[in-house]
């Protein structure tokens, strides 16, 4: 293996990127491949694609051979190369002079530079290995959109070997991050590629710092129970303001957000979609089980969106649909079912909430002597 580190070259078309594509604003340093002058070609690609077989006949494609996935422009999330010197510095000019650009990034500027390339030929590789000259449009099977597959859940793309997967879609469901399966079911061959290849050796340890994260805070809620429990009634004769009341319930509100989105944003983005999900979960579990005795709620009621999640996640991974419409349709269907439970728990939690508030006012006055009360006596 061999790595090339290189200076970012400007991109003269920044401006121009807006919002989400100033992603994009470092793909030009792609130009670098033509650089590479050691090798007779260069197969260029992005890390969102994943090889289904053995390609090595891009090596005999000629100077320039890219797919189109859109009747208009050609795609370069793979693309074959042969590397020169004089093709290298004349980009390098055609950046310096901000030539026009359709999009700003890598794509746009290289279909200026191959404007003709939707007219060249079909790439058919030679039986005998030679290498061919001149510039060929690579048929669709090197770069297979990963949208043509979930339209039917099995491949169905005619011409040419179904090589390559990419997955154009949107940046946050690239398929290394976790939460991208079962979202999109492509997403676990992308991991099977990684376990057989890297491994995830940089994520275990920060799994197995949260996982006794989770673990402890578990337990202390367990132990601290009936403590807390005496924490939430003032033990003082007056009632609280309907402003006070307002504020206990919106903080317990909040507390419920917060155990079902903290977890999420602390799991490494790129660990496996198991092993992600996993986490998650038993997270959430364990922050709403702190929630759930810090507001003395109702456990089902707290944990009903949870119990939804996990069977949206069994809908969502069932391998048998017959195709990507009826899996969309269960989906949908079940979103549908699930909408009246989770109402139904919230409006049941903010019932629990105003229960308590009015049967003993909460929180006490630490600076004054609490007289009992039958109640309170229980405890």
């Amino acid at each position: 293996m061999r790595v090339v580190i290189v200076e970012n070259l400007r991109n003269p078309y920044e401006g121009n990127l807006g919002g989400m594509n100033r992603r994009f604003k470092l793909t030009l340093n792609k130009l670098y491949a033509w650089s590479l002058v050691d090798y007779e070609r260069v197969v260029m690609i992005d890390s969102d694609n994943i090889f289904l077989h053995n390609t090595d006949e891009l090596f005999q494609c000629g100077q320039f051979c890219a797919v189109f996935i859109n009747p208009c422009y050609f795609h370069t999330g793979l693309f074959v190369l042969q590397p020169s010197m004089d093709v290298f510095k004349s980009m390098l000019h055609d950046l310096e002079i901000g030539r026009d650009n359709s999009d700003g990034a890598d794509q746009g500027f290289l279909v200026g530079c191959y404007p003709d390339l939707l007219d060249k030929p079909l790439f058919h590789p030679p039986e005998n290995g030679t290498k061919l000259n001149g510039t060929y449009r690579l048929p669709l099977g090197y770069q297979m959109d990963a949208s043509y597959y979930y339209l039917k859940l099995h491949w169905h793309v005619p011409c040419g070997p179904n090589s390559v997967i990419t997955f154009p879609s949107a940046p946050w469901f690239k398929p290394w991050y976790w939460w991208s399966w079962p979202i999109l079911p492509l997403g676990l061959s992308w991991h099977k590629q990684r376990w057989d290849d890297l491994g995830y050796a940089a994520e275990i340890p920060v799994v197995l710092i949260e996982l006794l994260m989770y673990i402890a805070i578990i337990a202390i809620t367990r132990l601290a129970r009936p403590q807390m429990t005496k924490l939430c009634y003032n033990r003082r004769p007056e009632k609280q303001g309907a402003l006070v009341q307002g504020l206990i319930k919106l903080a317990a509100i909040l507390a419920m957000v917060a155990a079902y989105t903290i977890p999420f944003f602390i799991i490494p983005c790129t660990v496996h979609p198991i092993i992600g999900w996993s986490l998650y979960l038993f997270g959430v579990l364990a922050f709403s089980s702190a929630v759930i005795n810090a507001f003395l709620l109702p456990p089902l009621a707290v944990l009903t969106a949870w119990l939804g999640m996990v069977g949206m996640l069994f809908v969502m991974a069932y391998p048998w649909y017959h195709d990507g419409i009826a899996r969309i349709l269960v989906v949908v269907a079940y979103a549908f079912c699930s909408a009246p439970f989770l109402w139904g728990s919230l409006v049941r939690v903010i019932d629990s909430l105003q229960t308590m508030l009015e049967r003993d006012p909460y929180f006490p006055r630490l600076s004054e002597p609490a007289p009992e009360t039958e109640f309170s006596k229980l405890f």
